[in-house]
């Protein structure tokens, strides 16, 4: 059962960072990817409690709170520590909502490890813990994310030659990904399910952009 008023309150705290930061007021396209990509994190974290027998509501809140540091601005390292940093800003708001201490800080350890697997206070890599950084992972790889990279990587202006290459490579290294261990078998289950689609659609482009050269290439 989920408890709608403090999921209500934690996505509350997420839109006053958000609408208060001068950075996303200077880089509004930033913030809508921002708060779309943590509701798909709390989302694909929600999927991961129920199958796991987590907190729902806890998993929910971690997910919402992973990223909220981004209402702050950064130097090109400082995203390093924005894990960290969100376990700083979500700290105070999960004693206030009266939370025992101990799930208080194996909330705030899953946040402060999400980047890079450290955290600046002691804590446990409990499956909880690792599943806020598992969901955030599992988001890298989806529809719209293919889009995204595509785009990012300037693919439509490419040479059909250099389209090729791009996508050889990718596949080899979703390949290499497939194997990747996460926190829970639940994680891994939706892990994979995403990375086969990856390879699907790899596969299939590096099969049209060799049908779209020469026959005599």
């Amino acid at each position: 059962m989920i408890n709608r008023e403090q999921v209500r309150l934690a996505e509350a705290l997420l839109k006053q960072k958000f609408e208060e930061s001068k950075f996303f007021a200077a880089h509004p396209e930033q913030k809508v990817y921002r708060l779309e990509h943590t509701y798909r994190v709390a989302n694909i974290g929600r999927q991961i409690a129920i199958r796991e027998g987590f907190d729902e509501t806890e998993m929910i809140i971690a997910c919402l709170l992973h990223d909220i540091s981004y209402c702050e601005e950064f130097d090109e390292d400082g995203w390093k520590e924005h894990g960290r940093r969100s376990a700083q800003i979500a700290r105070p708001f999960l004693m206030e909502l009266g939370l025992a201490e101990e799930r208080v800080n194996e909330i705030c350890y899953g946040i402060a490890i999400h980047v890079d697997d450290k955290a600046d206070f002691p804590g446990e890599r409990t499956p909880f813990a690792v599943s806020v950084s598992d969901a955030d992972n599992i988001d890298r790889f989806d529809a719209y994310r293919i889009h995204e990279t595509l785009c990012h990587d300037g693919f439509i202006q490419k040479s059909t030659r250099e389209k090729l290459e791009i996508s050889v490579k990718r596949l080899a290294r979703l390949y290499e990904m497939k194997v990747i261990q996460m926190g829970t078998r639940s994680a891994e289950e939706i892990w994979r399910e995403r990375i086969l689609f990856y390879i699907t659609f790899y596969d299939k482009l590096v099969a049209q952009l060799n049908c779209s050269m020469s026959v005599m290439e």
